[in-house]
């Protein structure tokens, strides 16, 4: 496992020697970078020694990938190594399913990172908002690692998210608003309680988990990039994220091809993103009245909105926002004829496939990857009530 060598500002570019408990840059509040001595880690022979373990046997988990990661005794539930399930009907289309990850979402890579991290320092107790998810995966880990943990979510969060977090025996917090509400609150706090704010990209190391996705994505692809990755975009560190292991590989001589265009994809009560893209600003605005069945996605100004907005044009993608009528009509179409039950932010990913080939953006020989952000069974409740049930 790598040294970390340095943290970068990903706004103003200042340079930081590593310290303990990292947060965000002191001169501009930017989110920073983990930058790394990967002076032992360039070429072929070592990409093909991933997964192997000291006693010989291969690790089918994120932390396969510790020669880019950092060097730190991990928490882990088993996150990571999702399957890569090639689509029934569309050749070229494969859906990245992270339901199967512990606490069923995506956010166990960031948060068993982070939380690991923590550990290490010392830290023993932290504060998180959430829009439902990261909040159980916050509570989770925090439980394993014997970490205090104060959970801040929407009180219309799905049920199950409120359920895990009791369960692993977090503190909760259920806010009358959104995940925006929910960081004030944390942020007049933490200093009088003593909390270490996990917030969306105010610490370095959720990216690091969250960019696994990246590395594992093109390596179920043959080490090749695909023409294009559409990611549910709330905060957007797994678009974030991956875009730094992409740039990674590439200096570590790990892929082939070029690199895809990123597909942000928010839902129309909630796309802040979507409205600055289309504007060609380089920040969100505040959006206003935000309201949208896919929780996830109900994120009214992402902290790292000017990174998402930058990494997406460069990739020369971008940024779609559908109605939840839209949403919920794939949600349907892949449980019935793909056998997925899709979270409601990974039914963004496939309406959004299916506009950007109805729009001539893409083709259908392109090579996709559509991210299932989450087990559509978490959303039991939120579900029943779009189907209309009692």
């Amino acid at each position: 496992m790598p040294n970390i060598a340095s943290f970068e500002c990903s706004r103003c570019k200042s340079v930081f020697l590593p310290t303990k408990a990292p947060t965000v840059c002191e001169r501009c509040a930017g989110t920073l970078y983990v930058r790394y001595d990967f002076s032992d880690q360039h070429g072929i022979e070592v990409r093909n020694s991933i997964g192997n373990t000291k006693e010989g046997g291969g690790w089918p988990g994120m932390w396969r990938y510790r020669n880019v990661l950092p060097s730190v005794d991990p928490v882990t539930l088993g996150e990571g190594w999702t399957p890569m399930l090639r689509s029934r009907r569309y050749e070229n289309v494969f859906l990245k399913e992270e339901g199967a990850n512990p606490t069923g979402t995506f956010k166990a890579r960031g948060l068993s990172m982070a939380i690991s991290m923590l550990r290490a320092d010392g830290v023993t107790r932290v504060a998180v908002p959430s829009a439902g998810n990261a909040g159980g995966a916050v509570a989770a880990y925090s439980a394993a690692a014997g970490i205090e943990a104060h959970i801040f979510m929407p009180k219309d969060v799905p049920l199950a998210n409120q359920v895990e977090c009791l369960a692993y025996g977090s503190h909760v917090t259920l806010v009358d608003g959104l995940i925006s509400d929910c960081a004030r609150l944390v942020g007049e706090q933490k200093s009088a309680q003593g909390w270490f704010d996990l917030s969306t990209l105010k610490e370095p190391f959720r990216v690091e988990g969250k960019k696994t996705m990246g590395y594992e994505l093109v390596e179920q692809l043959g080490w090749e990039y695909p023409d294009a990755v559409f990611y549910p975009t709330g905060g957007g560190v797994g678009l974030i994220g991956m875009w730094k292991a992409f740039e990674e590989m590439e200096a570590l001589g790990w892929v082939r091809g070029t690199r895809p265009k990123m597909i942000a994809v928010q839902a129309a009560g909630c796309a802040p993103i979507a409205q600055a893209f289309e504007a060609g600003a380089d920040v969100s605005q505040m959006f206003q009245n935000a309201a949208t069945f896919a929780s996830g996605l109900r994120v009214p100004k992402p902290y790292g909105d000017y990174i998402i907005l930058d990494d997406v044009r460069k990739s020369g993608g971008t940024v779609v926002s559908l109605t939840d009528q839209q949403l919920l009509a794939s949600l349907r179409d892949w449980a019935t004829n793909e056998g997925v039950l899709l979270s409601p932010e990974g039914a963004a990913s496939t309406a959004a496939y299916d506009h950007l080939i109805e729009t001539g953006f893409l083709k259908k020989s392109d090579r996709v990857v559509l991210f299932n952000t989450g087990s559509g069974n978490k959303y039991t409740d939120v579900l029943a009530r779009s189907f209309g049930l009692a």
